[in-house]
């Protein structure tokens, strides 16, 4: 504004720049289809589809002898929104292997898994087992390569039970979860359900069969994230799994109580409540320690950390000094104030629930002579009520006291 003549003027600035959220609940899924676009076409893979129709009309729907179209249906008869789907597999409708999902090769080739990297959005990766049969399993290769994936994807993998695992004697035995055929390290940004879902086949006139739980986890996660937030947990009461006649395995409360120190999420069935997630653990959630022990916390912590990053990326290049810092820190600030107010954080005050710092505290002069800008946030996440613990005391009156 250039003054012409004496007077008042008003001038209006602008804030700081917002930071959006970044989508939470976007499912990717990778498995064998009867047609539509595979991953070899690096133009039409992954494909977007919002709804179970479209899925059909694209890649034929449900087929016997593969598993991608059962967990897709659960997905989004459980609340899920949109998901992404990668094709593998050769020429014609055959068996598919690891090798089509995960083999090394696969990513400079930009397939398998590695199609996802032309997909902006990834949150969950549900990778369905190979085949129906029994030992039709993803191999330890491919579970690695999934949890990988996600940890550079700022995403979440979902990983299914052995399709052997008839018991939870059989989960927490040698050949159980924390074995090697098993084959996934613990990690923060994967988590593991069991057993399978028995539901209702069309393909064979409605007789039960038993599908991986992954579809219906991830949307149980999106219905759940868009009623009430990322930082609510994916299971109890609410986390109902629709569409299904119940569990494979009926579960108890010992048997549960053993696999849930272990980090294994418990899909079980309730009088009169249907059949609900009762678990959220992490696959790191096997170690004492609270960090990222829980799934709520991670994928909490996973959309902080891609919101901010994408929302501060105008800083790059500007001069690195006190302007930036204080605009940084109200360009986080704002973000974080409007999740504290929709009930993100634990506290009741904003300086019990987050702070964020971006000053000479967090920078030495060496950081800002080779151009760093280093934002340290904090925050306190909610914790789900794991144990409910309910204490009676028997109030015991003197003799002489009246009744």
């Amino acid at each position: 504004m250039t003054p012409s003549h004496p007077g008042l003027y008003v001038e209006e600035m602008g804030g700081p720049r917002a930071i959006e959220g970044v989508p939470i609940s976007v499912a990717a899924f990778i498995g064998r289809a009867t047609q539509g676009p595979r991953d070899t076409d690096a133009k039409a893979s992954p494909t977007e589809v919002t709804n179970w129709a479209e899925y059909e009309r694209i890649f034929g729907g449900l087929e016997g002898a593969g598993t991608l179209g059962y967990a897709v249906s659960q997905f989004f008869a459980n609340g899920g929104r949109k998901a992404l789907i990668v094709r593998v597999g050769g020429a014609g409708d055959g068996p598919i292997g690891d090798a089509d999902i995960s083999a090394p090769e696969l990513e400079s080739a930009g397939r398998g898994i590695w199609a996802l990297d032309r997909a902006r959005d990834v949150n969950l990766l549900c990778i369905p087992p190979l085949a129906h049969d029994v030992g039709g399993d993803i191999g330890a290769a491919t579970r690695q390569a999934a949890a990988t994936y996600c940890r550079k994807r700022r995403a979440f993998f979902i990983a299914d039970a052995l399709s052997r695992w008839q018991s939870h004697a059989d989960v927490l035995g040698p050949g159980g979860a924390g074995g090697g055929e098993f084959g996934l390290a613990p990690d923060a940004n994967a988590a593991l359900y069991f057993p399978f879902l028995r539901v209702a086949d069309p393909l064979q006139g409605g007789a039960a069969v038993d599908v991986a739980p992954c579809g219906a986890v991830a949307g149980i996660m999106a219905r759940i994230d868009a009623a009430r937030g990322v930082w609510k947990p994916p299971a109890g009461a609410e986390a109902d799994v629709r569409g299904v006649i119940g569990p494979s395995i009926a579960l108890n409360d010992l048997e549960a109580g053993e696999l849930n120190p272990q980090a294994v999420n418990c899909l079980r069935q309730f009088p009169g409540k249907g059949t609900l997630v009762w678990g959220a653990r992490t696959w790191r959630g096997q170690t004492t320690g609270p960090d990222w022990k829980y799934v709520n916390v991670r994928r909490l912590a996973l959309f902080l950390e891609e919101s901010i990053d994408r929302g501060t990326q105008w800083a790059a290049f500007e001069p690195n000094d006190e302007a930036l810092w204080t605009a940084i820190r109200q360009n986080v600030g704002a973000f974080l104030h409007q999740l504290f107010r929709a009930g993100a954080f634990q506290g009741a005050r904003e300086q019990d629930a987050f702070y964020v710092r971006c000053d000479r505290t967090t920078m030495s002069q060496g950081d800002i002579d080779c151009g760093r800008l280093i934002i340290e946030i904090g925050m306190a996440p909610l914790r789900p009520a794991e144990f409910v613990i309910i204490r009676i005391c028997h109030m015991v009156k003197s003799l002489g006291e009246k009744r």
